[in-house]
């Protein structure tokens, strides 16, 4: 594991909202997704209160800082029953994609999730962005299925990885 990752620490929410939102902007942007089709996506719905709760909630959340101590990459799991977890917003600043932050960050999630007890790990993406799913899918994840939901105006798409 790369100690470029860390524990997310209350003093990084601000930071890590921020870059949250701007990740998932890229991908409002590509689709079409504004604020007003889709006011609960990602980009638009994360807020300091949102990710204060979930880490009040003593959620597993980590960062990756570059080498300047910038925040640069994200994610979070939430525990769920039966040993499974749920990655949330795994994502990387536009300005440092295609670096294999994002890749680091998924074998951490992994590692965290193996390590916490987790036997599978379920994964929502957009199901239209098929670069997105077959990333997933590179590393073992399985597409197990979608769902329309009429506040989006894009299809969920959901993927299982066995840890």
């Amino acid at each position: 594991m790369d100690n470029s990752i860390r524990s997310m620490k209350k003093e990084d929410i601000t930071s890590c909202v921020e870059l949250i939102k701007k990740s998932f902007l890229t991908v409002a942007d590509e689709y079409g997704f504004t604020i007003e089709n889709a006011p609960r996506f990602t980009a638009f719905a994360t807020t300091v209160e949102r990710i204060n709760w979930q880490y009040d909630e003593g959620r597993p959340m980590f960062l990756y800082e570059n080498e300047r101590g910038e925040v640069v990459g994200y994610y979070s799991l939430l525990m769920q029953e039966n040993k499974e977890c749920e990655l949330n917003n795994l994502c990387v600043s536009p300005d440092f994609r295609h670096k294999n932050i994002g890749q680091e960050l998924l074998l951490h999630g992994f590692e965290i999730a193996r390590s916490a007890g987790c036997k599978k790990m379920n994964i929502g993406i957009v199901e239209e962005n098929e670069k997105l799913k077959n990333w997933y899918i590179g590393f073992g994840a399985e597409h197990i299925g979608t769902q329309k939901y009429d506040f989006f105006p894009f299809t969920c798409g959901y993927l299982i990885k066995e840890l």
